[in-house]
């Protein structure tokens, strides 16, 4: 099940800098809406219910964990910081911009101040031409039909023109170029919502770590000693089970995999919770099983204070892990922090997520794509 939402937004303009309007649009959406994914060709076409100017139309899709109606709510935001006033003069007026929701998803909304999907897009050519270029696995959930069908038996005898490509701004982070991306964090720090977020967006596979499902994992924490070594040998064994398996369906040189952990973690784990002696020879055991493990391309780990790791452990909840102490928390971050600074041939970007977050801030999310595609370029 996909933890984000599918939009399709329809983006309009036909005073000023056409071009700008619609560009200036797409990076306010992106850095303060949702992720835009894809962005269609850029369409001129005749006013559409009143003389005036032609307009520049282009549709675009958008990943986002918002409701329909905050979506509708930003968007507005986004219109008015641009620069357009609504009248509330009855009938079509010409706009620096325009915003709709096209489509959220396949969902059906009916309320007062929106209608999912927009009644009018059927009827509409420069709306459908950009919906189409979009390629989407998508059919109207009232009429049945693809954008394709709803082309086929639309009334607008208009002729939309192609202007030119636009980019999509997901364009200049060009992230699969490193086909084994692996995202790693201390306890709490949000790896595998990030994880899931990247490959959705991006597109690509993912390999997420079998945690829940550990035995052992509940009686650790309430008793460290006795359990430990069991844990330990247990978490290895299954990752190693794991990523054999998983890493084994894919083609490392031609497909894109997102992974919310590499093994290296396990020693790092161990060397905290077990004695020396235990450690030797889980040590022994790991180079064995190292040796074979496939290494990420790049390897980022996001770094988050212990205080702040200690909310996002309250917050979600899990009985087992409500005990953990900030000084095991320290000591898991160190233990990563002296990894990374040993690993000469491992491509390791480190991002402070300590005081954002990721999940509700679009700005947030933003600025981990920002450093991850500054990490690419250099």
């Amino acid at each position: 099940m996909k933890a984000q939402h599918q939009v399709v937004l329809s983006l309009g303009s036909n005073q000023g800098n056409r071009l700008k309007n619609i560009e200036n649009c797409i990076a306010l959406i992106h850095q303060s809406v949702g992720t835009v994914i894809k962005v269609s060709k850029l369409y001129e076409s005749p006013s559409w219910g009143f003389d005036s100017d032609a307009f520049y139309n282009c549709a675009l899709t958008m990943h986002t964990a918002s409701s329909a109606q905050k979506v509708l709510s930003q968007v507005l935001k986004i219109e008015k910081k641009l620069g357009r006033i609504r009248s509330n003069t009855l009938g079509y007026q010409s706009r620096i911009i325009d915003i709709d929701i096209i489509a959220y998803d396949e969902e059906i909304l009916n309320s007062e101040k929106l209608q999912i999907p927009h009644p009018l897009m059927q009827d509409r050519d420069f709306v459908l031409l950009p919906f189409q270029d979009l390629n989407l696995d998508w059919k109207h959930p009232f009429l049945k039909k693809t954008i394709s069908e709803l082309l086929e038996s639309s009334p607008d005898e208009s002729v939309c023109n192609v202007v030119q490509n636009l980019k999509s701004p997901l364009q200049s982070i060009p992230l699969e170029q490193h086909n084994y991306v692996a995202f790693e964090g201390n306890i709490g720090a949000g790896k595998t919502t990030l994880a899931t977020k990247i490959a959705e967006d991006f597109n690509a596979k993912t390999v997420l770590e079998r945690f829940a499902d550990n035995p052992f994992l509940p009686k650790f924490y309430n008793d460290q000693n006795r359990y430990a070594f069991p844990l330990e040998m247990s978490f290895l064994a299954d990752r190693y089970q794991q990523l054999s398996d998983d890493l084994a369906q894919f083609d490392l040189f031609k497909d894109f995999i997102v992974a919310d952990y590499h093994i290296f973690k396990s020693l790092i784990f161990a060397k905290i919770t077990l004695a020396e002696d235990e450690y030797r020879l889980y040590r022994n055991l790991f180079d064995i099983i190292y040796k074979e493990m496939p290494k990420p391309d790049l390897y980022i780990y996001l770094y988050q204070n212990s205080e702040r790791l200690l909310q996002n452990i309250k917050k979600r909840g899990r009985n087992y892990e409500q005990k953990i102490a900030a000084d095991y928390l320290d000591k898991i971050n160190n233990g990563y922090l002296d990894y990374i600074k040993s690993q000469t041939d491992l491509n390791v970007l480190i991002i402070d997520v300590s005081d954002r977050d990721f999940v509700k801030n679009q700005e947030d999310y933003i600025f981990i794509l920002n450093e991850i595609q500054s990490k690419i370029s250099n």
